[in-house]
């Protein structure tokens, strides 16, 4: 099984790369390197204005690690996580990743840093980002935007599928990367 995931990841991306800008050009006749510019000038731009909140949430988690006031919390739900086989250090990543995206963005580039990108919880806490959602942000900006203001079962679904996502982002990875 996992070779065949490593042929499909070996070929996903160059296989997108290649596919998508062929598919615009040629089928949609869209001018695909101005196209690229234009969007290239609006994420500098987004790189920029999310990179104090970045910074600002990697201090943040850093101190709460350094402290020990994280330790302690883990401690305390172990018991609850490992019959269930989700390690202690991507738990609080399945806690923010629904509040804020910056935070659960500084704590996945932590879990990389500390424990690598290459590692059983790395892939999950990869996995966990790309599996779940920020729904109270969702919730709030596009909600807003659009002036909805009876939430409460967009809040129940959502919260529902964050954690639906977890826990298959944790067990898929389990299942395919727990003997490595």
């Amino acid at each position: 099984m996992f070779d065949s995931i490593a042929i499909i990841s070996t070929w996903a991306i160059p296989s997108i790369v290649v596919g998508i800008p062929l598919y615009a050009y040629f089928i949609k006749k869209i001018p695909v390197y101005e196209t690229f510019i234009e969007g290239a000038k609006s994420g500098f731009t987004t790189a920029i204005t999310i990179m104090p909140h970045l910074v600002g949430m990697m201090v943040a988690i850093t101190i709460f690690r350094e402290s020990g006031a994280l330790d302690f919390f883990l401690r305390l739900v172990e018991p609850i996580l490992a019959p269930l086989m989700i390690p202690k250090e991507v738990f609080p990543l399945g806690i923010l990743r629904p509040i804020s995206g910056s935070a659960a963005l500084g704590f996945t580039t932590d879990i990389l840093n500390t424990y690598g990108p290459d590692s059983l919880i790395g892939r999950i806490a990869s996995t966990v980002q790309g599996s779940t959602d920020t729904t109270l942000y969702v919730l709030t900006v596009y909600f807003g935007s659009v002036g909805v203001k009876k939430i409460r079962y967009a809040l129940k679904v959502g919260l529902l599928a964050d954690l639906g996502g977890f826990l298959a982002a944790v067990y898929i990875c389990v299942l395919v990367f727990g003997g490595q």
